[in-house]
């Protein structure tokens, strides 16, 4: 399976007075995707479709409906940029289709002590644990969700390759300095061009502009953090209730004990990497700032804490606080 990719789903949930005896389980691929649809019947039907784009997904989609029946739940690993385009496209026709956390496949794979590991064998795996977990159906993002966070994937981008060619700047040889400065204003240009889109793409849409407006009232969240926060912190992820907002930023605590045996609890990290990257920094200045997360984080060090384990604990706080925006 390819490896996950940034947008990470919520854990496996059972879906609610909704069963789909037939299924499909897809791996995907940059450029193409096997199939594995598991009938009624306990057998599989195997295909591979060699483009994973519009001619791909149009072929797959006419390979299901000549099966007749009921419409199966459609499976795939997440993996950011290679699946998001087929489950957009398969939700778009009203096809029930899951995304799930790599996590869980693997983790299916080793409690069922499989140990092939090719492209059919995969889909086929998909397939079997979206039979037996049934995971609930997958909501694309909203249309100004989608913009906002191809924009921000792109300031991502553009910060590593800067940080690329500033990394270059210190060995290469004097003959190359100029090509190099030349590729960093660039560069820098063009990251300040997608900065200002995101910002008319916010400032132009009143949801996304209300809802930025609330966050940047909290100490230390500003412009930044507040983009990101309106992807990750979306409605469409239908939080149910604080924890499972810091659940999904992989800042719930994994707590390791056995009998007498306790070990050190730590962050589970089983979440969305941005929404934990973007609540670094507030978290630090809502420490000094914040009076709600200032008296938590006191009542934490009397307790006997370390100070990673209180930063730790206040960024899951801040999680659970901004999950109410």
């Amino acid at each position: 399976m390819a490896p996950q990719s940034r947008g990470i789903p919520k854990p496996l949930n059972r879906l609610e007075n909704t069963t789909h005896p037939v299924t499909v389980g897809v791996d995907i691929a940059k450029g193409k995707f096997d199939t594995a649809r598991l009938g009624a019947d306990g057998k599989y039907k195997h295909k591979k479709f060699t483009n994973n784009d519009a001619a791909g997904f149009a072929e797959f989609t006419a390979w299901l409906g000549g099966f007749g029946g009921e419409r199966p739940l459609v499976c795939m690993e997440a993996t950011g940029a290679y699946s998001l385009p087929l489950a957009e496209h398969l939700a778009d026709l009203g096809w029930p289709v899951s995304v799930v956390n790599p996590a869980c496949i693997a983790a299916f794979a080793k409690a069922l002590l499989i140990r092939a590991k090719t492209d059919k064998a995969d889909a086929k795996l998909v397939a079997r644990l979206a039979r037996e977990a049934q995971p609930k159906p997958w909501t694309p993002p909203p249309a100004n969700i989608r913009l906002l966070q191809a924009l921000l994937r792109r300031v991502g981008d553009l910060h590593e390759m800067i940080q690329m060619e500033r990394n270059r700047q210190g060995t290469a040889s004097a003959d190359l300095e100029g090509s190099i400065q030349t590729v960093l204003e660039r560069l820098e240009a063009e990251l300040g061009a997608v900065r200002r889109r995101i910002k008319d793409h916010i400032d132009g849409d009143p949801d996304l502009r209300g809802r930025a407006d609330l966050l940047e009232t909290i100490p230390g969240i500003g412009e930044t953090a507040a983009a990101h926060l309106l992807v990750a912190l979306s409605p469409h992820y239908g939080f149910e209730s604080a924890k499972q907002a810091a659940a999904h930023a992989g800042l719930d605590v994994r707590i390791r004990q056995s009998g007498k045996w306790q070990g050190q609890s730590k962050i589970a990290k089983c979440g969305h990497p941005l929404l934990r990257k973007a609540l670094y920094m507030p978290a630090v200045a809502a420490q000094r700032w914040s009076p709600a997360i200032s008296t938590f984080r006191d009542r934490l060090r009397a307790n006997g804490k370390s100070g990673k384990s209180i930063f730790t604990e206040c960024r899951c706080a801040s999680a659970k606080a901004l999950s109410r925006w």
